[in-house]
């Protein structure tokens, strides 16, 4: 009997999420530009040639998974899309960003070392900068309700850190004590 349209779309779905989750893990660990597509296709058990017919190149790979993994971390920050954080929406918000870190380690090994090799950072750093001046606009406002008496530092800093501990905790995510960690940028950003 033949397949239907949507167990094709199915197929094809699946394919692409295999290709996606053995890129990660590849990238991850072995590096992006030790990593060939011919590499990601044997390890996925499909042919090299079939992996054209769902990216282009390894750069838009790469892209895909990166704006997928920010994304998914997105849709944490700011729930109502309202450009307000209310104390909850941010202790939600980084309640949620360090379990998507504990879920996901290989994408969060992917991102910082893509955003450290400049050629590679090149391929993500449009939709980065999409996003950042909105995050930041949100982050600065939230400060300003807490009377915070340099808004814009301190959403700079509020970020450097969630960066600094995400970075150490996938250094050492067995001896990092995250969860304390959490509850003192809770504290000391909540401003209660």
């Amino acid at each position: 009997m033949p397949r239907t349209k949507n167990q094709y779309k199915e197929i094809r779905e699946s394919k692409k999420t295999l290709i996606l989750d053995t890129a990660l893990e590849l990238f991850a660990n072995q590096g992006y530009y030790t990593t060939s597509i011919s590499k990601i296709a044997l390890k996925a058990g499909i042919s090299k040639g079939l992996m054209y017919n769902y990216f282009e190149s390894k750069e838009e790979l790469i892209k895909e998974i990166v704006y997928k993994g920010i994304d998914e971390l997105l849709t944490n920050f700011d729930p109502n899309k309202d450009g307000i954080l209310t104390n909850e929406e941010f202790e939600f918000f980084v309640h949620e960003n360090f379990r998507v870190l504990k879920q996901n380690i290989h994408y969060w090994k992917l991102y910082f070392a893509t955003v450290m090799q400049p050629p590679v950072h090149k391929l993500i750093q449009e939709k980065l900068m999409e996003l950042l001046p909105g995050l930041l606009k949100t982050l600065v406002t939230y400060f300003k309700q807490k009377n915070v008496a340099n808004p814009e530092a301190e959403a700079l800093l509020f970020g450097a850190l969630m960066d600094g501990i995400s970075l150490n905790y996938i250094i050492d995510p067995e001896n990092f004590p995250l969860e304390v960690i959490k509850s003192m940028i809770i504290d000391k950003f909540s401003h209660r």
